[in-house]
């Protein structure tokens, strides 16, 4: 039987699966990243590694591993990483692990797990957005995912919605969905009411009126963003996935509202789809395996 090891390396938490070749999750496990300035983070990956192989009575031979930041254009490294997890930009995994390893941005890996194992099968056009600390992305074209110049195709979070917006994205981005959206942001978007867009979902769903304008605006600005995407790439469906997505109805209810307002539908009932991902906390490592698979076949 064919085993893959799939790392998800955040900032947080390091998760790890065990893949056979159908794509079962054999074992999942999970420690804490302690993003330390030396570097020192990497030798928690090491150790999942090596619990993961221990536990396993295949032998494995490939790794996928899920990261933040920008991939190089052989997928063998993070090229670019600012402001965190010292020591990761340009470093060979491979050569580290001692095993074959494959790395690729997060978001990308969260849709390679939809596309070969969640709601995205059967799919040939798609974007999959990532709701969490930040917004991230991905592109589905004919089947395949679309990485870009750079592997930054996907940066969706770095669309800009209002131009004369003095607040910039970590990209330079004025007004963008990133900060209309993100968890990082919530402190500052609700005027220090809020430190969470948890806490936010919280008040609106207990009919706070201040707390219902900055959540509804916030998702208006999402659909916005999906109905513009679905202008430009005539996609078929968008996933979400992330942690705001665990709102629930508070999040997809308005949103079906305000894309039925937005967006452009030239033959009467034929819209873009809008789904909640298959994979929640596990859809990085279970992607990183699955296209580790890929590149390897």
């Amino acid at each position: 039987m064919k085993v893959t090891i799939g790392i998800d390396l955040g900032g947080m938490n390091i998760k790890g699966v065990l893949v056979d070749e159908h794509g079962e999750i054999l074992l999942q496990h999970s420690i804490a990243t302690n993003d330390a300035p030396d570097g020192t983070w990497k030798e928690n990956i090491l150790a999942m590694v090596r619990y993961l192989k221990s536990a396993c009575n295949e032998p494995v031979e490939l790794i996928g591993l899920s990261c933040p930041g920008l991939a190089n254009e052989s997928n063998t490294c993070i090229t670019h990483m600012p402001g965190r997890l010292a020591g990761l930009e340009h470093f060979i995994w491979e050569d580290y692990l001692g095993t074959k390893t494959y790395v690729i941005n997060d978001a990308h890996a969260a849709l390679m797990a939809e596309t070969q194992l969640g709601v995205l099968q059967g799919y040939k056009n798609a974007v999959l957005l990532t709701l969490g600390t930040g917004v991230g992305g991905a592109i589905l074209i004919n089947g395949e995912l679309y990485q870009g110049l750079n592997q930054m195709a996907g940066h969706f979070g770095h669309t800009t919605l209002n131009v004369n917006d003095d607040e910039l994205s970590i990209l330079g981005m004025p007004g963008s969905l990133e900060y209309a959206l993100g968890n990082y942001s919530a402190k500052r978007r609700s005027m220090g009411r809020f430190e969470s867009t948890l806490e936010i979902v919280n008040a609106y769903l207990n009919n706070d009126p201040f707390s219902t304008w900055l959540w509804l605006d916030s998702v208006r600005k999402l659909a916005i963003t999906i109905a513009s995407l679905a202008n430009s790439l005539s996609i078929e469906i968008v996933v979400l996935a992330g942690g705001i997505t665990k709102a629930g109805d508070a999040l997809f209810k308005p949103l079906k509202a305000f894309m039925d307002v937005y967006e452009f539908r030239p033959y009467g009932n034929t819209k873009t789809i809008v789904a909640q991902a298959k994979f929640s906390d596990l859809s990085g490592a279970i992607g990183a395996a699955v296209f580790a698979n890929k590149k390897n076949s």
